[in-house]
């Protein structure tokens, strides 16, 4: 079943259980889809599902930081409850030493000896990294291994 169709299915059974949060959330995440699909005219594959999912919990991380740090917490339970459902969507995370592994093979496989190549080595790994984990953190460990 491709993630397009499960996100559908989830859709239907939120409807029936009456799930509000998870509903709207899914909701959202369809409309996404469907926009995408008709401002390129294709049809969405998993990957480029899965990349509108990443998008849209990146949103919901920088949503949240900035509520706690506006003293919001109702806002940011909405937002917390959202991540809950859409991270549900994406494939399972590599651990930490996992993406230790892939940058330390990407700067071998690169030859990058120093922080102005970093962008020959984040060019090999969003392929290997894309939607199970995070590149924020990749690019940082990247910089901390060229830089030291």
């Amino acid at each position: 079943m491709s993630l397009k169709a499960r996100v559908t299915d989830d859709m239907k059974t939120a409807m029936r259980a009456r799930e509000t949060v998870r509903l709207g959330t899914i909701r959202l995440l369809l409309a996404a889809i469907k926009q995408k699909e008709i401002d390129e005219r294709i049809e969405l594959d998993d990957a480029a599902v899965s990349s509108i999912v990443e998008k849209l919990i990146k949103q919901r991380k920088d949503s949240i930081s900035q509520f706690q740090a506006a003293g919001r917490d109702d806002l940011v339970a909405v937002e917390q409850a959202e991540l809950a459902v859409l991270q549900a969507y994406l494939p399972e995370q590599f651990s930490a030493a996992e993406v230790e592994a892939a940058v330390t093979a990407a700067i071998a496989e690169s030859g990058a000896s120093s922080v102005k190549d970093m962008g020959k080595v984040m060019g090999l790994l969003k392929p290997r990294l894309a939607g199970r984990a995070d590149m924020g953190q990749a690019s940082a460990l990247i910089k901390a291994r060229l830089a030291g």
